[in-house]
């Protein structure tokens, strides 16, 4: 990517849980990486192009979201790679993984170079490709993952499908071992959830909506769990949402099992309660489950049992949403709000500022094995100002993804990015962003 001239970030808290930092410390960034960290003030006299006055803000290792879906190809009139990465800047991500359910579905090199290709064209956000675990998502004969491996994906996941096949999820887990990336595991059982639109619980009975049951999900992460306890593969249990996956996780992680395990920003603060008026931006897969499965969630995070927040960015046409609630595709947008929803955790003081810079950041880039994730010297200079008291609403307007499917439109949000910064060139500001200096 190209880069800017010097960057000074000074006055800010510097939080950087890799490194063991957090409090105040001045940055200097150039050539792409970052140069030094050091007490306020040590860069005063460095010859740089930029100042940046971070004082009030957070400055922190790039958020890295290790699941998102851009869309491109096949479905631009959601997302294209280009508008997906400038809604990720715009939320404080400097690198987003995106899923392999598109047309053509990339379960080849070819379209792994492709996503890439749009990436590099529209210069934002790092896009990091995950390849198909199954030729077309059909769950019949595993994808090209060598190939796709050496053209650039960062991990596999039939995302959207189930792998059903439990010999082929075995094969998958075993596969990927030799090129040590992980499988991110959509784990439902196709048959309790067929034909499910939310949650099955009390208010799906009262509502008169056919239900997707907790077990459908538990069911599938336990049989996968056992496979990667067999091959000894790497487990990634995407999007988890009931009090049952995380104890499974849990138990897994004691005996040994190399499984990590993200949540979303809507399980974290939603219920199925949010369905009581059929809205379908309340729809989504897995679907919000109940306040108990919440708690239990929010406590699998602060105890490292479950360890990214991910957004499961789902773009959709509003015409795929304004329908009848059975019909309502699943899935919502979250780049734009990840941010400000989970800060909600540090206020609550589920994580502190630390454990939150890791669960969006540190941890993401050690899942996928990506660089990023800290500020040490000649780490990439990927970092974003978080205005922490910053007040807003979500308005669909003002959102960069081109599709609006969010439930948290009209919510007012405390927190946000005011600058975004990826291989050292801003990519990113607020308009009321901290006030800034040049040197002449």
């Amino acid at each position: 990517m190209k880069t800017d001239g010097a960057i000074a970030i000074e006055g800010g808290r510097l939080i950087d849980p890799a490194a063991g930092l957090d409090g105040r410390h001045d940055l200097l960034l150039d050539g792409g990486v970052v140069r030094a960290v050091d007490k306020p003030g040590a860069f005063r006299s460095a010859p740089v192009e930029r100042r940046i006055d971070a004082r009030g803000r957070w400055v922190v290792p790039g958020l890295i979201d290790l699941h998102c879906h851009l869309r491109e190809p096949g479905y631009e009139y959601k997302e294209t790679v280009a508008s997906g990465a400038a809604a990720a800047v715009a939320g404080g991500f400097t690198a987003v993984a995106c899923m392999a359910n598109t047309d053509p579905v990339n379960d080849s090199a070819a379209v792994t170079r492709f996503i890439l290709e749009r990436a590099a064209a529209a210069a934002l956000a790092r896009v990091h490709p995950i390849g198909a675990v199954s030729q077309g998502l059909r769950g019949e004969r595993l994808a090209e993952i060598g190939e796709m491996r050496a053209a650039g994906i960062v991990a596999v996941s039939d995302d959207g499908q189930p792998v059903a096949d439990a010999a082929l999820m075995r094969h998958a887990l075993e596969y990927c071992r030799m090129f040590g990336i992980a499988v991110i595991d959509h784990a439902e059982d196709p048959g309790l959830c067929a034909g499910g639109a939310m949650h099955e619980g009390a208010t799906s009975h009262r509502l008169g909506l056919k239900g997707i049951p907790a077990a459908a999900e538990e069911a599938m992460v336990g049989r996968d769990l056992l496979l990667a306890q067999l091959t000894g593969g790497r487990l990634h249990v995407a999007h988890a949402s009931t009090r049952g996956t995380v104890e499974l996780v849990r138990a897994a992680k004691a005996r040994g099992v190399r499984v990590t395990a993200e949540v979303t920003p809507h399980h974290l603060t939603l219920t199925d309660e949010a369905v009581a008026e059929y809205d379908g931006n309340a729809k989504m897969k897995p679907p919000l489950r109940t306040a108990d499965d919440r708690r239990a969630l929010a406590e699998g995070l602060a105890d490292g049992t479950i360890d990214a927040i991910a957004t499961d960015h789902a773009p959709h046409h509003r015409d795929e949403k304004a329908v009848e609630f059975e019909a309502a595709a699943f899935g919502v947008v979250g780049l734009e709000t990840a941010l400000a929803l989970s800060l909600r955790l540090v206020e609550q003081r589920v994580l502190d500022p630390a454990r939150w810079v890791r669960r969006l950041s540190t941890a993401p880039a050690e899942i996928l094995g990506v660089a990023g994730g800290t500020l040490r010297a000649g780490a990439p200079a990927d970092v974003v100002l978080i205005d922490p008291d910053a007040e807003w609403t979500v308005e669909a307007a003002g959102l960069r993804s081109k599709s609006k499917n969010s439930p948290f439109l009209g919510w007012a949000m405390k927190g946000r990015a005011s600058c975004t910064i990826v291989a050292g060139r801003v990519v990113y500001e607020h308009s009321t962003a901290a006030s800034e200096r040049r040197d002449g």
